[in-house]
């Protein structure tokens, strides 16, 4: 997937720079004497041929030609997932009750939202979603991302937050569970009991297991 994009991206960059170029009037080799690069260079990268351009280089080209090259991230969909990450998953996959639904990697509910939910699921009629986190570092990135996600699937009725028990997550908890309980307050006992049982928890929280 990723490869595939950054083929497209270099096709897209060298349509632009061709295209500005001959615009402006500018052969490939005034070009090319500009940046340091020869005709050939500037030429294979118009057409795409380069598959490993440093973006230094871009930039100087786009801006040769009156482009400035701006790039930036978007989110796009659930990051790869490591064997911690799946046996975190499971272990609390194992606490459920057996009438609990539980799916992976379900998408947020917006159409066409490439977001996903590490793990919804599905007890007395309300769906909860799980982000489950092994090592998590930045606080208010990971309260961004969970607002997001809630705010744009408004088929959860509660998020549940699920870290690996480790001392560097606990001592993540103890430092900012004053601010992550303001929207995760349930403590993971009941969470947990309520689960187990097949009974819809009630609201938020945060689990450690």
């Amino acid at each position: 997937m990723g490869s595939r994009r950054a083929r497209g991206i270099l096709v897209e960059i060298g349509r632009e720079l061709h295209d500005a170029r001959v615009n402006h009037g500018l052969s490939q080799a005034a070009v090319g004497r500009a940046v340091r690069m020869s005709r050939s260079q500037v030429g294979r990268v118009e057409r795409a041929q380069v598959p490993l351009v440093p973006l230094a280089n871009l930039a100087r080209l786009m801006a040769a030609v009156g482009l400035e090259l701006s790039v930036r991230a978007y989110p796009s969909g659930p990051p790869i997932r490591d064997a911690a990450h799946r046996a975190l998953l499971d272990r609390f996959r194992a606490r459920l009750g057996s009438s609990v639904w539980c799916g992976f990697e379900v998408p947020v509910g917006r159409p066409g939202d490439r977001r996903s939910w590490d793990t919804v699921i599905a007890v007395a009629g309300v769906r909860i979603a799980v982000e489950a986190e092994t090592r998590p570092r930045d606080v208010q990135e990971l309260q961004r991302r969970l607002a997001s996600k809630r705010r744009d699937d408004p088929s959860i009725s509660s998020v549940i937050l699920l870290l690996s028990d480790t001392r560097h997550n606990r001592a993540l908890v103890r430092d900012h569970g004053e601010v992550l309980r303001v929207e995760l307050p349930l403590p993971a006992s009941a969470i947990l009991a309520a689960l187990a049982e097949g009974r819809n928890p009630g609201g938020s929280g945060i689990v450690l297991i």
